[in-house]
């Protein structure tokens, strides 16, 4: 079975909210600090192409994806 992980750092986040635009149903924003929060670290199999998109277009590297 193919799994896909996805790790955030907040403190490499730099808030721009891509990912949160992208694929709001593995990331959201913090409400006072707007950086990533990350709401499933290991979405189902019709997510994975959204949570390696995010991890792209990250312009900080806060965002990253683990398959095996």
């Amino acid at each position: 079975m193919h799994r896909l992980t996805v790790a955030v750092d907040p403190a490499a986040c730099c808030a721009m909210g891509r990912c949160a635009a992208t694929a709001p149903e593995i990331f959201d924003q913090n409400p006072e600090t707007g950086t990533v929060i990350l709401l499933d670290a290991a979405p189902p199999r019709t997510s994975h192409a959204s949570a390696r998109l995010c991890a792209e277009l990250c312009p900080c590297g806060a965002i990253t994806v683990d398959e095996d």
